[in-house]
Order: C-alpha cells, then structure tokens, then sequence
C-alpha cells in the first residue's frame, strides 16, 4: 500500500496538492514536518504528525522533521486568538534538544536511503539579515497574496488583531521549504490541515524563486466525537515527557476514550493493519464492556511512546485502583512516580520511628490518620470486613502495625470499602 493510500484508509488525510501522489508512487522522496519547539516536550496532539512520518518512512521515503529554532521565536498564528510570548534562544535551544530526543523514539534516525534527519531552522536563519530577507524573500510574496490567507483573515477580525512579526511568520517558514527543496531535496511539506496556507506558500516560494516544482499533503485535525479539541483534559494537556504526564496516566487517556473515537484513533494512532483493527473491533462489538479497542489503542500507543515496561507498570497501576491487582508495581516506582499513582488519594505521614515500635491499627486509623474519624468507626468497619491494609483484609482490632508492613521501606496502603484508598507514608 503507498504512503497515500494509507493515510486515505485510516482517515487521515486532508488535503493534497495534485501531481503529489503520482511523485511518490513513481520515486523515492524526501518530505519534511516542522514542529513548533514554544515547549521542552511534544504532546499527543503532535502525535497525528509523528505518525505521518513512520508512515512515510515505512513507504520507503525519507521523513525529515524540521525543529523550529527560528520560527519558534515569532510563533505560528495560524488560527489561534492571540499572539504567543516570545521566547528567548537559551529556552529555545534546550525545547529543541528534547524535542529531537522524544522523535528519536518514533523515527528510525541514520544512514540509508530513508534514515530520518532533524533540521533546525535557525541554523539557516541566524545569520540572514533583516535586509536581505526582504530583499530576497519579501519581494516573492504579494501582501495581497498573504493576506488572503484564512489564518490572516480570522486574527484581523478578531479583537487581538496580527502583529507585523506574525503576519510575516507564513514568509518564514515558506522560505524554510525552499531552503529544504533547494540544499535538502525535500520535494514535498506535510503538516495538519490549517498549515495549508503556509504550505501552499512555500511551494509558491520554490515556483517564483527557482521556477522549481513543489509538493503539499495535509492532515485532518483530530477531534473527539462529541467535538472537543483531542488531546486535551481537565488537568491540561497530554505531554509525551513521563515527568510531565505519567505513563499510568498516559495509559490512561488512551484507555477512557469513547468506544468511537477508540474505533478511529486505533487507525491514526497504531500501525496495526486494517484486518488486525477489523478484528479488534469486531471482538469489541460482541463485548463491548471489555473494552477491547481501548485496551489495544492504549497498549500500542504507551509502548511506542514509552517502553514495555512503563506499560506493564501502568497495566498493574490500573488492576490494583479499578480491580483485584497486586501492589508489586510500586516496587518499580520512585516516590514520584508513586505520588502521581495516588494523585488525589488522601494521603497522610506517619513517623516511621513510632512504626518501628508499632502501632495499634485503630490508633492508626483514627488518631495517627484520620481515616475515620473516630476509633469507634475504624471498629466498626473493621469487625465488619470493610477495612483492607496493602490489600489484605483486615479484621483484628488488636493488630499492630509495624515497618516490617511498609511497601517499599516506605508506605501503607489503606482501603476502605471497595474503592475508597489511602496512603500513609513513613517519615
């Protein structure tokens, strides 16, 4: 299957410039994507252009993605309200070292016909001139021509109105697809579909510039069925970066999705085949309280972006919160990796030196916590089988509880009732 016939079947394509797929069905090409670097991590609404590339290199050409450098100094006002802070080029620099290190993980980067190349287009821009950009590149473009662009159109009518260093953000990186075309062979831009304009731009660049010929494929922009933005949550945005976003929650994104965009983002987000995800639903559809889509959606995805085992973390996480799971996955977790597991679990400390000595469970319950509020209760749900202490049921109201009971030298965990936890941490 060509690269164009694949983003065609899993729903991904937009819009294509014509003579596009007939070039990369007849050779080899190398195409470019640029990501914005305003931060030190991708999230997974970039995710639909990382996929764009595997894609490409997985058809044989060569993906080249291009870190702004330069133009993440202007910010791309492409259908936002308003105008980005800028940024200065020390922050630059350290978002573009960890943007080229996340993509490490997604493209095969070397040697070879089709081996993945980053680019930073402040190398080319840093010593270009105000001057000679105008010259050279201003003279290329109408202001009519830019104006008529609907990114432009919507600023202007908005109340924030476009500044002149965004209004010549579409110049930029027009010029970076000539600057690709002209030392890198880049014959083709790809990006999300509100890209098009500056897309179409550059192309228009290479025409007037070098008489060349250039080439343009957009994406769709990815929405959730009920029309919400994808990718974003109540707590914010879904970062690529584990420090950022948990791998547990990150799982867990992809695994309480709606089984309808489950359906869809299993095409856009995984390489599995039309008969695997054909399949896959099927086995959905006869039980969809199982959940199967979602399972799959969020193992393939968590693996790819982090690795087997912060999958198997996240897996066990989920079992011991929603199910019947062991507590074996702390022991692969730091203190803050535990922390973000327990996000908005009561927690309360407790002097390790006391758990040394031990403590009565009730006076732990009631006094040392405030699990219950009084002894009476914590003796009433424990007689009752109400109380669980690391998942064992507790039902002695003389038990003591000592270090020797510590996960990890270092917690307790407390359930009471079927879904209500606690964690105690020993100081």
């Amino acid at each position: 299957m060509s690269f164009v016939e694949e983003l065609r079947w899993r729903g991904m394509l937009q819009d294509i410039m014509p003579g596009t797929e007939e070039l990369l069905n007849k050779e080899k090409v190398a195409g470019y994507i640029g990501f914005d670097p305003t931060g030190d991590s991708l999230h997974v609404g970039h995710l639909t252009q990382i996929m764009t590339l595997i894609h490409f290199q997985n058809a044989g050409h060569k993906p080249v993605a291009l870190v702004g450098g330069a133009t993440g100094m202007i910010g791309d006002p492409s259908f936002k309200s308003a105008e980005r802070n800028l940024l200065d080029e020390e922050t630059l620099q350290h978002n573009v070292n960890c943007l080229k290190n996340q993509l490490s993980k997604f493209l095969e980067f070397g040697a070879g016909d089709n081996g993945a190349k980053m680019v930073n287009n402040y190398d080319w821009f840093k010593d270009f001139s105000f001057l000679t950009f105008i010259r050279d590149v201003g003279k290329l473009i109408t202001v009519n021509y830019m104006m008529a662009k609907d990114s432009v159109k919507k600023r202007l009518e908005g109340d924030n109105g476009l500044s002149f260093t965004e209004f010549t953000y579409q110049l930029i990186q027009g010029y970076d697809f000539y600057y690709l075309w002209k030392h890198h062979n880049c014959k083709v831009q790809m990006g999300g579909s509100d890209q098009w304009g500056n897309i179409v731009t550059g192309s228009e660049i290479i025409r007037r510039q070098d008489q060349g010929t250039a080439y343009a494929i957009t994406t769709q922009l990815i929405k959730k069925a009920d029309g919400q933005k994808f990718g974003k949550t109540e707590s914010g945005a879904v970062w690529l970066d584990p420090k950022k976003t948990s791998p547990f929650k990150y799982y867990q994104f992809w695994l309480n999705t709606s089984d309808d965009d489950a359906k869809n983002w299993i095409k856009i987000f995984t390489l599995k085949s039309k008969e695997e995800i054909d399949h896959i639903i099927a086995e959905h559809d006869a039980a969809p309280h199982t959940r199967t889509v979602q399972k799959a959606l969020a193992k393939d995805i968590t693996i790819r972006t982090h690795s087997e085992k912060d999958y198997e973390t996240a897996l066990k996480t989920t079992d011991f919160l929603f199910g019947n799971g062991s507590l074996e996955f702390l022991d692969h977790l730091d203190h803050e990796g535990v922390l973000e597991v327990f996000e908005g679990v009561p927690q309360y400390t407790v002097n390790k030196a006391d758990l040394e000595k031990g403590i009565n469970i009730l006076d732990l319950l009631a006094n040392n916590t405030h699990v219950f509020l009084s002894k009476g209760e914590a003796r009433k749900m424990l007689q009752g089988g109400g109380v669980s202490l690391n998942k064992e049921k507790l039902v002695d109201i003389e038990q003591i509880v000592t270090s020797s009971n510590l996960i990890s030298s270092k917690y307790l965990i407390i359930q009471k009732g079927k879904k209500n936890y606690f964690l105690i941490i020993a100081e």
